[in-house]
């Protein structure tokens, strides 16, 4: 397949936007739910906050340049002692809270593109102008916090998927398997190098695409 450096421009400055929203609420997420929690590290890190320019991490933004489909954020930093004060699951709450937040995401993303739709504009108008690179951004957004929905939910340290396995699994089992931890990043690069993440990722995506859109 021949590269279209137009179409890929047109794709990048229509998926920027609704990935630094994707990413930011995501940590923010994981943020305030523990800092609801009793642990405020989040907050004096200064990571609190809705500001995409506290999370942004410069790699995973060029993984999303390059895989047009998701990349990564900063993980928030958790004190899970003070987590583990407030309740045994705590560290699966916070965990969950990140992958949840971009699924209510891409459920109003959805919502508000099929609203779009039933709105009637002239072909030539300002108003066109205006909605079809925004249903574009909303489509996109849809599938991007689809990605990082079902991508943090795979079960490896250190995604969130890992974190909630590790949080009910008995003490000396978790032990054991948060160590793959250190392993984490070489075994999912070496999913997306196979393509092995395909056969992960698109089944769950196209099921709830078809839902949603």
């Amino acid at each position: 397949m021949d590269f279209n450096i137009a179409e890929y421009i047109r794709f990048i400055s229509l998926a920027i936007v609704p990935f630094m929203f994707a990413i930011t609420v995501h940590e923010f997420s994981h943020g305030m739910s523990a800092y609801l929690l009793g642990d405020d590290t989040a907050k004096r890190a200064g990571r609190l906050t809705l500001n995409p320019i506290a999370h942004i991490d410069l790699f995973g933004l060029l993984f999303l340049i390059i895989t047009r489909l998701f990349g990564w954020a900063k993980p928030v930093p958790v004190n899970y002692a003070n987590l583990y004060r407030k309740t045994r699951y705590g560290p699966a709450i916070v965990a969950v809270a990140g992958p949840a937040s971009n699924l209510a995401l891409a459920i109003v993303s959805a919502v508000a593109l099929r609203l779009m739709y039933n709105i009637e504009v002239q072909a030539d108008g300002l108003a066109y102008k205006i909605l079809v690179p925004l249903a574009g951004m909303l489509k996109l957004s849809v599938s991007i916090n689809l990605a990082l929905f079902i991508f943090n939910l795979i079960p490896i340290p250190p995604l969130d998927g890992g974190r909630i396995v590790t949080n009910f699994l008995p003490y000396d089992k978790a032990v054991k398997f948060a160590a793959i931890e250190r392993y984490g990043f070489i075994i999912i690069l070496v999913l997306f190098l196979t393509r092995a993440i395909d056969y992960i990722l698109m089944p769950v995506m196209n099921f709830f695409m078809n839902i949603l859109l």
